[in-house]
């Protein structure tokens, strides 16, 4: 016969092994998310593997008895052999002994994973970089929550921090909730959490009394987050953006022409407010996209120097004789979350900004380097060349300075896209002019501005496919506009690129040192193509129907000296639209029937707000309609006979108002300390035990119906009793969070303590 202690220590053996299960559980729920941003590949499998490595290296070195120290060495072997092995084996000794420059491949590898990251588009490709951050990660989280839950007994903790990792895909690339893997995630932490507070009953509790509840709490919180999930997600209301580069709260802008999904969103966001001294507001340009690979244009990569150096965004260079005009734009974020900072351009000075920031001189932008766009208050300094029409008509698109990757057309670039590029601007004879027709045969009555379109009908991107699809349905918005314009100029040799961004903003009543305050929503979020020309630069057309004024320059003999004309568009820097949201005046379009970008700001409704609080209301009810659900039961059931289920109801009705039950002591001793201590009524507990004893000792047992109505109304007057003579607080606890749903009568958080040898 098998002793007490080897019957102990046999039982915590087989606690730490399920808690080491319930741990790789935890950890692959916390990976789930992940898939949502990165595509599936080798780093899952090598995810799962390292994880299930260090935990099982944790747990054969505790089966030696091994201290602390040496289990999470043990883990951390395990982490480094693994790496190097996948990862490293070409640099390391015999594929396992890291060496010098083994340590020398790991800063390139983490700044390919950091790049993607930052400039990729979600689901970004799997890739070495990307699993070598990934799969190292997860090993690293597995040693630290093995070392936290097993060898400190820290599960909560473990459990916030498992939470919080799992959280970051959604914070980088907010969509909508994800219901299995939360649900996944929260059931793993429950099972965490529930197997580790098995593991310690077995061993003698001496302050049970101390920590009953805290578990039952954590418990508690998990089980109604689960509730909350299924319940509420659906009524609640949608991000209103998608903050692919944006950190804290407030829209982003996705910099990928991933735009649809953001401009769809059913209630529009101010996120800036602008005001200037140039003759109309300026676009807003955030980066830029050059590189396209046939499926996905990609922001650029580019070199960045502090804002405040002497390089910084650098002067203008033009042509001689290139008129250059100054404009200040002053710049407000009200609701915006981007590490791109929305500037006018060319910008030439950026000022009034907090925290650090770089200048991009090559696309005359500004990117953070720690924090986002989120409450700057900032004014940008540009310099906009304005060419005369001679001038822009004599000058070539193209320049031996620029990127290869702006003007390259992936080999298989679908025949529609050069075959139109070459009919529509057959019988122009410059550059300029080619451009401009083809800017007017998007904007001249055969395209239609639809956000619909291209979801309905699958060609919702900016790839050369889509684009395809998009010229022979002739639907879409600005990416699918901005995109055709792109590929079509390039097809015709001209070196173009796409710019993301803000429209010009609407004119509110506001007056600022006597400049009109614009208002600019996230629904004014746009792409257009640029197209570079020699002496002059990068110069804006705007290809979207329907939306701005296309751009346009006017003859030497209009041009009344330095004066500006408010009418003429802005070369060179965006096309400057006299109005936002109408048609095009020369186009002879009506006025779109869908609601478009450049609209006033709608009043919010109230019905999701209302909703939510309803819901709210509802969920704390949940532990008190639990409650009531199961009293009701337990009353159906002890007027039928059952005397166990009277007992019940009056053990849950003590734990409910903090009063122990701990399994050593007996229904009469139990009794007894009710009428001691709490006042409880002597005949109507002198009835409940005689019923439970007879139930427990008699030898029929069973149900006798002839006592269950006096010993039901016997419990009922026990529990109303009870709940008078405790505190306040107690009472207000047992309603609305009542511990008897999750605390046991006799476990160790109901204050029973197992007697001792």
């Amino acid at each position: 016969m098998s002793s007490p202690d080897g019957a102990e220590r046999g039982a915590r053996r087989g606690g730490e092994w399920l808690l080491t299960l319930s741990l790789l559980a935890a950890l692959l729920a916390a990976l789930m998310p992940v898939l949502r941003v990165v595509k599936p590949g080798g780093w899952l499998l090598g995810s799962v593997a390292i994880a299930t490595a260090v935990l099982a290296a944790g747990y054969v070195a505790r089966r030696f008895r091994l201290p602390a120290v040496a289990v999470s060495l043990a883990e951390a072997g395990v982490w480094v052999v693994f790496m190097t092995v996948v990862f490293l084996r070409g640099t390391a000794l015999l594929w396992v002994v890291p060496t010098p420059e083994t340590l020398r491949a790991v800063p390139p590898l983490v700044d390919d994973a950091v790049d993607q990251i930052v400039f990729g588009a979600a689901p970004l490709d799997d890739s070495t970089a990307l699993a070598f951050i990934i799969v190292g990660s997860m090993g690293l989280l597995a040693l630290i929550v093995d070392h936290v839950v097993i060898t400190a007994r820290m599960p909560l903790l473990a459990s916030i921090g498992i939470v919080a990792v799992s959280l970051i895909p959604a914070i980088a690339v907010p969509r909508e909730v994800d219901v299995v893997a939360f649900v996944f995630l929260a059931v793993a932490i429950l099972f965490l959490l529930r197997t580790e507070t098995r593991s310690r009953e077995r061993p003698l509790e001496r302050d049970a009394e101390r920590t009953a509840g805290v578990p039952a709490t954590a418990l508690g919180i998990g089980a109604i987050a689960v509730v909350v999930t299924i319940v509420a997600t659906p009524l609640l209301p949608q991000p209103t953006a998608r903050p692919a580069t944006g950190l804290g709260p407030g829209p982003g802008i996705d910099a990928t022409l991933q735009l649809g999904d953001d401009l769809r969103r059913p209630e529009e966001v101010e996120v800036l407010r602008v005001r200037t001294d140039a003759p109309s507001p300026p676009y807003l340009r955030a980066t830029t996209l050059s590189r396209f690979e046939g499926g996905v244009w990609e922001p650029d990569r580019v070199r960045t120097v502090p804002i405040d150096s002497d390089l910084g965004l650098g002067r203008v260079t033009v042509g001689p004789d290139v008129r250059v005009t100054e404009y200040t734009t002053s710049v407000e974020v009200m609701n915006l979350a981007s590490i791109w900072l929305p500037v006018s351009y060319p910008a030439v000075e950026v000022s009034g900004l907090d925290g650090r920031w770089a200048a991009v001189p090559y696309n005359r932008t500004v990117i953070s380097q720690s924090g986002t766009t989120q409450g700057q208050n900032y004014e940008v300094l540009s310099n906009q060349p304005r060419p005369t029409l001679e001038q822009i008509r004599s000058y070539n698109a193209g320049g031996p300075e620029l990127r290869d990757e702006t003007t390259q057309l992936p080999e298989d670039t679908p025949e529609i896209i050069t075959e139109l590029a070459a009919e529509v601007t057959a019988g122009a004879t410059n550059d300029y002019d080619r451009l401009i027709a083809l800017q007017r045969w998007f904007r001249g009555g055969e395209f239609r501005y639809s956000l619909e379109a291209p979801v309905e009908d699958g060609f919702d991107g900016s790839g050369a496919e889509a684009v395809a699809q998009f010229l022979e349905q002739r639907e879409g918005y600005c990416v699918h506009f901005a995109s055709a314009f792109a590929l079509m100029a390039r097809s015709l040799h001209m070196p173009t690129r796409i710019v993301v961004g803000y429209l010009p903003g609407v004119a509110t009543t506001d007056v600022l040192e006597e400049q009109t305050v614009y208002t600019v929503s996230s629904s004014l979020l746009h792409a257009w193509p640029e197209v570079f020309f020699d002496n002059v630069g990068w110069v804006s057309f705007e290809p979207t129907a329907g939306l701005g004024v296309p751009t346009s320059f006017s003859p030497a003999s209009t041009v009344p000296g330095e004066t500006d004309d408010p009418s003429t568009a802005t070369p060179g820097a965006t096309p400057t639209p006299t109005s936002t949201g109408g048609a095009d005046p020369d186009s002879g379009l009506n006025p779109r029937d869908e609601t478009l970008p450049g609209t006033a700001i709608t009043s919010a409704n109230p019905l999701p707000a209302l909703g939510v609080v309803l819901l709210v209301v509802l969920v704390l009810a949940l532990p008190f309609l639990a409650r009531e659900l199961r009293r009701r039961q337990l009353t159906l059931a002890a007027r039928s006979g059952d005397a166990a289920s009277a007992w019940t109801m009056v053990q849950d009705a003590a734990i409910d108002v903090g009063i122990t039950v701990p399994a050593s002591e007996s229904p009469r001793a139990f009794a007894q300390r009710l009428i001691d201590r709490h006042g409880v009524s002597a005949d109507d507990m002198y009835a409940l035990v005689v019923a439970i004893e007879r139930a427990s000792y008699a030898p029929s047992g069973g149900r006798d119906y002839w006592i269950g109505d006096a010993a039901t109304d016997a419990a009922a007057s026990v529990r109303s009793q009870l709940v008078a003579s405790a505190p306040v607080s107690r009472r207000i606890l047992s309603v609305i969070a009542p511990r008897s749903l999750i605390v046991r009568p006799g476990s160790v958080y109901a204050g029973g303590v197992p007697a001792t040898r």
